[in-house]
C-alpha cells in the first residue's frame, strides 16, 4: 500500500466537526503505522486545522465549491501528486457522479456515511459507523463494493484508546456533569441546557461545557455560567475529552459521534437530537437502553429537560446498566478493522 492517504472532508459552523473528527481518528490509525495522513478541505476551519498540525497531518486547501466537479478535479490533482493509492471522502455532497470520476481515474475509494445519501456507490468500501447501519442503505452499489456497517468499526481517536479497561464507578447521586452539543450548535442548545441546569436543586453539583471553537455563542455562554449557583466551566476546543468524561458522572450531550465516544467510556448520557441524521441511531440507542433521548432541541422545554436532568441524577441503577451496555457496544477497534479492510481490498484488487 502507498505510504499516504488522502481525506476529503470538511468542517464549518453548518457541517460541524464530527465528519474530520472521525476522519482523525482514522487518519492517526495511519499514522500509527509509520505512515502520512494528508487532508484537503475547501472550506476555511482554523480550529480543524490547529489540530491537525498538532497531530503532524498534513493540510492543503482548494477553492471549489464542495461536491462539484471542479473541487473532484482539484482531489484528483493532489491524490497524483502525492502518489497515494486511497481517497477518503467523509461528507454528503460526495454524491455518485463524484465518487465515478475517483474511480474512473484509477484510485480506490473509501467513503464514510451515516444515511445512504448517494444514489449510487462506486466506492471500494463504505463506512458506516453507527447502530442503525444497514445494507439496504446501499442497495445501489457496484458490485465490487463492500460494506462496513456497525458499531465494530466505531473510529475513535488515540486519546480515547488510553482509556481501555477503565472501569466507571458510579456514584449514590451524579453530581459531575459534562454538556457537550457539538462543535458548532448553531442554534445555541448549550445555553437552553445551562439554564435548565441552574434550576435543579441538588447540593454540590459541578459542571463542565465543551464549546467547539466554531459555535458563535461563546460570549453569551460566558455570561450565562456567570450567574449560575453552583460552578459551571466553559471548556473551548477540548482535546482532553476522554478525562472530561471520565471526571464526570453523566453527560448531556448532542446525537452524532459523541455517543460513540461516550459509549466507549460508559458515561450514562441524556442526548438531544440537533439534526435530521441523528433521529434514527438516537432512537435505536434508546430502545437498547444506551440513552435517555430527551427528543429534538427545538421541543424541549427548560422545565421539562430541569426535570429530565433532575430525575436521571439520582437514577443510580439506571446509570450503572447504561454503562455495562454501553461499554459493550463500543470496542475501541474500529480503526484496525478499516485499516485491515483497505489492506485486503487492495490485495484482491491487485
Amino acid at each position: 500500500m502507498s505510504d499516504r492517504l488522502l481525506f476529503r472532508v470538511d468542517a464549518s459552523t453548518k457541517i460541524g466537526m464530527g465528519h474530520a473528527m472521525r476522519c482523525l481518528a482514522l487518519a492517526q490509525a495511519w499514522q500509527d503505522m509509520g505512515r502520512q495522513a494528508i487532508f484537503l478541505i475547501a472550506i476555511e476551519a482554523p480550529v480543524l486545522e490547529e489540530r491537525l498540525r498538532s497531530e503532524n497531518i498534513g493540510i492543503e486547501h482548494l477553492s471549489a465549491t464542495p461536491g462539484t466537479l471542479e473541487d473532484a478535479k482539484a482531489t484528483l490533482r493532489l491524490a497524483h501528486q502525492i502518489e497515494t493509492n486511497w481517497i477518503v471522502l467523509d461528507g454528503y455532497h460526495f454524491d455518485a457522479e463524484y465518487q465515478q470520476i475517483i474511480k474512473d481515474a484509477g484510485f480506490k475509494l473509501l467513503v464514510i456515511d451515516d444515511c445512504g445519501y448517494a444514489e449510487h456507490y462506486y466506492a471500494d468500501l463504505v463506512l458506516n459507523q453507527n447502530i442503525s447501519a444497514d445494507e439496504n442503505l446501499y442497495f445501489n452499489r457496484e458490485p465490487y463494493t463492500q460494506l462496513l456497517l456497525g458499531t465494530r468499526y466505531t473510529l475513535l481517536r488515540r486519546e480515547f484508546l488510553q482509556w481501555r479497561g477503565w472501569q466507571r464507578e458510579t456514584p449514590a447521586v451524579a453530581r459531575k456533569i459534562l454538556v457537550t452539543l457539538g462543535g458548532s450548535d448553531p442554534d445555541n442548545v448549550t445555553l437552553k441546557v445551562i439554564q435548565a441546569l441552574q434550576q435543579v436543586k441538588i447540593e454540590g453539583l459541578e459542571a463542565i461545557v465543551v464549546v467547539g471553537g466554531s459555535n458563535p455563542h461563546y460570549e453569551q455562554l460566558e455570561t450565562a455560567v456567570q450567574m449560575s449557583p453552583f460552578p459551571i466551566s466553559l471548556k473551548r476546543n477540548a482535546t482532553n475529552m476522554p478525562e472530561l468524561m471520565a471526571w464526570a458522572d453523566v453527560a448531556i450531550a448532542a446525537g452524532g459521534s459523541t455517543n460513540w465516544e461516550l459509549a466507549f467510556m460508559g458515561l450514562p448520557s441524556l442526548v438531544i437530537i440537533i439534526a435530521d441524521n441523528q433521529q434514527e441511531t438516537v432512537d435505536r440507542l434508546e430502545k437498547m437502553g444506551i440513552v435517555v433521548n430527551l427528543g429534538w432541541h427545538q421541543d424541549v422545554k427548560s422545565s421539562d429537560l430541569k426535570n429530565a436532568i433532575a430525575s436521571f441524577l439520582v437514577k443510580t441503577e439506571r446509570q450503572h446498566q447504561i454503562t455495562q451496555l454501553s461499554q459493550e457496544l463500543v470496542d475501541g477497534e474500529g480503526s484496525k478493522r478499516v485499516l485491515s479492510s483497505l489492506k485486503n481490498k487492495e490485495k484482491r484488487l491487485g
